[in-house]
């Protein structure tokens, strides 16, 4: 057995029954249990974005926001988006948006966990995330470097290097024939440039470039979208259609099954959004609030643009251009649906720019995910040199992304992916009175607060 089998093994294990049922199982328990947080207390959460920040931290609410987009909002939507289409058809963005609504609860959830037990490290940083509440809340130090470590592997292997160059690096040679070497040379050194900095000079990068970047690519896709604005319906009800009826094949579509619409649509929108694999928290930590719930709040807002605005937009734009039928893949096919609305421009170098600029900002969060991953690892060991030796290897993998084939990377980076989420929707279980008890005890406050101010001004 080749090393590709054995992935394809380990990887179907990993993403079976257990781990799907645990990603949606727990999203639907926060859900009903926090009476639908995610639609009740959406305006709540938009309008907590643009509060001045306040209380003990080292980033601005909106900044730690921003840091979590900058490592959500990435090659995910654009070619994990098509990467779900064309392995499980249009039914698989159905999947896509169910694992993104139970998300925002689950993403709530464990963002609320990290600034409730978040601490401060040696030098002075907060330090949080699903490794210091599953220590401090569960008790379970075992646990917490098990999700650490595989926490690092994501940062590796999986989302923060080889799935973003590989993207980035074929974006630039078919928009503008740049050879690999160079792309990896140079994004290699600009990654350096930036990393080196730390979260504050991430942050600061992200608070320019993220809502940028967004806003521009959500722009180019309503003008697909309105260039093709009466197959807009039709995409809805074959979207609903396919993803509970199997799909034959079609042109270049090799045909789906439903079950395989589910797992490859969770499983992209888990690699796009990534509720509930315990990495927007690490950032959440960081950010300047005395109260948990409204980071939360603030932390679920970054599903609601990742995948429910962005992601389906994508998701429309490949469908009803035709495309996901046919025999490009990745990025390639993405340009191609920007491309039939008519205007090369759009297809060949708005696309190509936009999934640079997620990929970039993806790489600088998961480097920052995965060195509070490392520290909480090896701080108290090895301390800054420790920093440094996962800086390098970082910055070494970021090099190397380029050359490695495409499929063995979403193999790969799906595989850690799912690894990392397990010891952390485990904590959220186990720490779900705690999730309750907080969210009530805000709630009450502010209702409290509310009656009296209603109150004063009657009398």
């Amino acid at each position: 057995m080749n090393f590709h089998a054995l992935l394809a093994d380990i990887n179907a294990i990993v993403w079976g029954p257990i781990t799907l049922c645990l990603l949606v199982g727990t999203g639907l328990y926060l859900t009903v249990r926090l009476k639908l947080i995610q639609v009740f207390k959406l305006p709540m959460a938009l309008g907590l974005l643009f509060k001045p920040a306040s209380g003990k931290g080292d980033l601005s609410s909106f900044a730690a926001l921003c840091t979590a987009l900058s490592a959500t909002i990435g090659t995910g939507n654009i070619v994990g988006v098509a990467t779900a289409i064309k392995i499980g058809g249009p039914g698989a963005l159905f999947w896509m948006w169910l694992a993104a609504f139970f998300g925002m609860a689950t993403k709530y959830a464990e963002c609320m966990l990290a600034v409730k037990y978040r601490t401060t490290d040696a030098k002075g940083n907060i330090a949080g995330g699903p490794m210091y509440y599953i220590e401090r809340g569960l008790g379970l130090k075992w646990l917490a470097k098990i999700f650490a470590i595989f926490g690092v592997g994501v940062a590796f292997f999986g989302i923060g290097t080889f799935a973003q160059v590989n993207a980035i690096s074929d974006a630039m040679t078919i928009a503008f024939e740049i050879p690999s070497w160079v792309t990896a040379v140079v994004l290699t050194l600009m990654v350096a440039a930036v990393t080196l900095g730390g979260v504050k000079r991430i942050a600061n990068v992200a608070q320019k470039l993220v809502p940028t970047m967004a806003l521009g690519y959500v722009l180019a896709c309503m003008w697909v979208l309105f260039t093709f604005s009466d197959q807009i319906l039709p995409a809805f009800e074959l979207v609903l259609h396919s993803a509970f009826t199997p799909i034959s094949a079609a042109g270049g579509f090799l045909g789906a099954t439903v079950a395989q619409a589910l797992q490859i649509g969770i499983a992209r929108g888990v690699f796009s959004n990534e509720s509930g694999l315990g990495s927007a928290p690490i950032a959440a930590a960081a950010a300047k609030t005395n109260e948990p719930v409204e980071q939360g709040l603030v932390s679920m807002t970054g599903t609601f643009f990742d995948t429910i605005l962005i992601c389906t937009m994508t998701g429309l734009v490949l469908i009803i251009t035709g495309v996901w039928s046919g025999d490009t893949a990745g990025a390639a096919m993405t340009s191609a649906a920007f491309a039939a609305s008519g205007s090369e421009v759009i297809g060949q170098y708005v696309v190509t720019i936009a999934l640079v600029c997620f990929a970039f900002t993806t790489i600088l969060g998961w480097h920052y995910y995965g060195e509070r991953c490392w520290y909480y690892l090896t701080g108290s060991r090895l301390g800054d040199n420790g920093i440094k030796i996962y800086q390098f290897t970082f910055l070494g993998l970021i090099a190397g992304g380029a050359f490695i084939h495409l499929d063995l990377i979403w193999m790969l980076a799906d595989t850690v992916n799912g690894l990392m989420a397990i010891p952390n929707l485990i904590a959220l279980i186990g720490l779900r009175h705690v999730i309750l008890k907080e969210t009530r005890k805000y709630f009450a406050k502010q209702q409290a607060l509310a009656n009296q101010s209603t109150l004063t001004q009657q009398g």
